[in-house]
């Protein structure tokens, strides 16, 4: 069965919030961190700090739509109660 992700990804200042979809998780997170060109390069947005999976696309599709609707104090709650610590799960393979 396939799965689908949104992450969300910041850096080290927890300053900016990047929100997005994938299948592989891994995979893009990779292409982040080589990219030296592009948005996440510009804001040094390597740090994975939320993650949810989605056996559907749409789901996943409509899920990302809704977070980047949201504001970002609940942004900032959701990862919060997910990862108090805003730990890199990138660092702790998820």
């Amino acid at each position: 069965m396939k799965k689908y992700f949104i992450y969300i990804i910041t850096n080290k200042y927890r300053g900016t919030l990047y929100i997005r979809v994938t299948n592989s998780i891994s995979k893009r997170i990779i292409e982040h961190t080589q990219n030296k060109e592009g948005f996440c390069f510009r804001y040094n947005l390597f740090k994975l700090v939320y993650l949810e999976e989605f056996s559907e696309i749409e789901d996943a599709i409509k899920r990302e739509k809704q977070l980047k609707n949201w504001h970002r104090d609940w942004k900032i709650n959701l990862i919060e109660n997910n990862n108090k610590n805003w730990i890199d799960f990138n660092n702790r393979g998820p």
